[in-house]
């Protein structure tokens, strides 16, 4: 295989992976923003852990991971099964996988048609020295993100869908005005549910609380 190849297409990926994937003793690393940041991620974690024993597999993912209560179901599924799930303080735009730390393959954004049909391209390299490179910065990431489930304990501030979306108002930029036209309630409403989540998130500012709910994965990042 050349050291460095492009994949057009998510046919080419799995066509790369998929006798990757039919081995028990790979070892994968993966870079995510959420489940679907790679196509088929969410099938081949499934068949993943129908397979006996610890998985050898760690995977980092953006807070906006957590934003779903299903994908916090699946999380919870996949650790359960030997994953080491670890949540980023930071979002994450792209997608990185390592495989046996001797290859490894980025996404790349979706292509405007016609360049490349809007087809995803991923690059997959086996240079010694980019591998490394690539998975010394992963670990960096690795180390200091946050175990999932210090992110699912009970200490984690918990919103209802109301709250949830004021939260999405709040760190949109809009006006308190605009804000509370487009939710449907009074301004003094809007204002006081904006209260209510300074309190619920231990924040001293609206900036603040936004940070807090992006760490937090209170709101997609």
């Amino acid at each position: 295989m050349p050291q460095v190849m492009m994949l057009r297409g998510d046919v080419e990926l799995w066509t790369r992976l998929k006798p990757l994937t039919e081995s028990d003793d790979t070892e994968w690393v993966n870079v995510a923003r959420d489940l679907d940041t790679w196509p088929g991620a969410r099938e081949a974690a499934r068949q993943t852990m129908r397979r006996n024993g610890a998985v050898p597999a760690r995977k980092l993912y953006s807070p906006a991971v957590l934003a779903d209560e299903r994908d916090r179901e699946a999380l919870r599924e996949m650790a359960a099964h030997g994953m080491q799930i670890r949540i980023t303080a930071a979002p994450l735009s792209r997608g990185t996988f390592f495989i046996d730390r001797r290859t490894m393959i980025l996404t790349s954004p979706i292509t405007p048609a016609p360049a490349a049909h809007g087809h995803r391209t991923y690059t997959m390299s086996a240079t010694p020295a980019l591998v490394d490179g690539a998975y010394a910065l992963f670990q960096a990431a690795w180390e200091s993100a946050t175990d999932l489930a210090a992110f699912l304990s009970a200490q984690r501030p918990r919103i209802d869908a109301q709250a949830a979306r004021v939260l999405r108002a709040l760190t949109s930029g809009a006006t308190d005005e605009t804000a509370a036209r487009e939710l449907g309630m009074s301004l003094r409403t809007y204002r006081r549910r904006v209260a209510e989540l300074l309190v619920t998130l231990n924040a001293d500012s609206r900036f603040q609380a936004g940070v807090r709910a992006g760490e937090l994965g209170l709101i997609r990042g």
